[in-house]
């Protein structure tokens, strides 16, 4: 398997331009948060070689290939299996306090979507595991079994903003009544049956299903809602950060918390604005960029992605 050719990284070159005033200089440092199979990390290693990165993923077989894949310039990069909002311990075991760049390319892996054994994918019949990391943690046929209609149908609303997750979570625990629900494929028939024909959509009805289910089990959103403020505590100042979003959930955590660092905290009538109430982080890009046409054809996987960036300005006040 040529593991150069099964991930095709998003928004490479835009993410490198955003990143370089920052990374590009000798003993520099970039944590890449979400790791993955090594895509957007070999490219940075490539184009600044005297580049430091610490790399973060809690998948191991991710972190076996991606291992591989940087083994070229091993004695700069290390690799911490971990959940991404672990950046204290990250950057202890890089042994370093502050970072000069951040990536995080947010949203489930090439490498998950493409393996049908780890249950992600819809289209291909699996058990119903959805892990990220496979060595903890409940799998989603655990979700699917133990939760009551009113939690599954707290899951799907919020997780896969889904319409249907009053008819979807009855029919779910109808279902479980009379046998487990242990395979993809079994769910996805479940789905189907309880669909409405005038409630088919152009995409696949279990899309939202299987997301919601998968940020669950990953506790994904809750992770993330500590993994930005920690990794923008890591910027030292000058230091830039990209966030790759792939879903109006994420998006709006991250929108959130760039906004609230890129804002004045002067009250309101100051005559002067303090040094401690100056804005600490500049936002980057006007709103969110999205992947161009080119991109879009190249790598479909790109096309509902939102990048985010900001510059640390100064020192957040004590």
């Amino acid at each position: 398997m040529d593991e150069s050719r099964i991930h095709t990284p998003v928004m490479l070159e835009r993410t490198l331009e955003i990143l370089a005033p920052a990374i590009g200089r000798e003993g520099a440092v970039v944590v890449d948060g979400t790791l993955g199979m090594g895509g957007h990390a070999e490219a940075m290693l490539r184009a600044f070689p005297g580049l430091r990165l610490i790399g973060i993923d809690r998948d191991l077989d991710a972190i076996d290939i991606a291992s591989r894949r940087l083994a070229f310039a091993a004695d700069r990069v290390t690799i911490v299996h971990a959940v991404y909002d672990e950046f204290p311990r990250a950057l202890r075991e890089g042994g370093v306090q502050r970072v000069d760049g951040v990536l995080l390319d947010l949203g489930v892996s090439s490498l998950q979507l493409d393996r049908a054994e780890r249950g992600f994918a819809y289209a291909q019949d699996a058990p119903l595991d959805m892990r990220m990391d496979r060595t903890s943690g409940p799998t989603a046929a655990d979700v699917v079994a133990r939760y009551s209609e009113g939690e599954l149908r707290r899951i799907l609303e919020r997780y896969g903003e889904e319409k249907l997750a009053p008819r979807y979570a009855r029919r779910i625990v109808e279902a479980r009544a009379n046998a487990p629900i242990r395979t993809t494929g079994e769910l996805v028939a479940l789905i189907d049956a309880a669909t409405p024909a005038a409630a088919r959509r152009a995409g696949h009805q279990s899309k939202r299903v299987f997301q919601a289910l998968r940020i669950e089990v990953n506790r994904e959103l809750e992770v993330l809602e500590r993994a930005v403020p920690a990794a923008l505590d890591a910027l030292a100042v000058g230091g830039r950060i990209v966030v790759l979003a792939y879903q109006s959930l994420e998006d709006r955590i991250v929108k959130r918390e760039l906004a609230a660092r890129s804002a004045s905290t002067a009250p309101a009538g100051l005559p002067v604005e303090l040094p401690e109430h100056r804005p600490e982080l500049r936002l980057l890009v006007r709103g969110a960029e999205l992947a161009d046409d080119a991109q879009r054809a190249a790598n479909p996987r790109s096309a509902p992605v939102r990048l985010r960036a900001a510059e640390r300005l100064r020192e957040a006040a004590k």
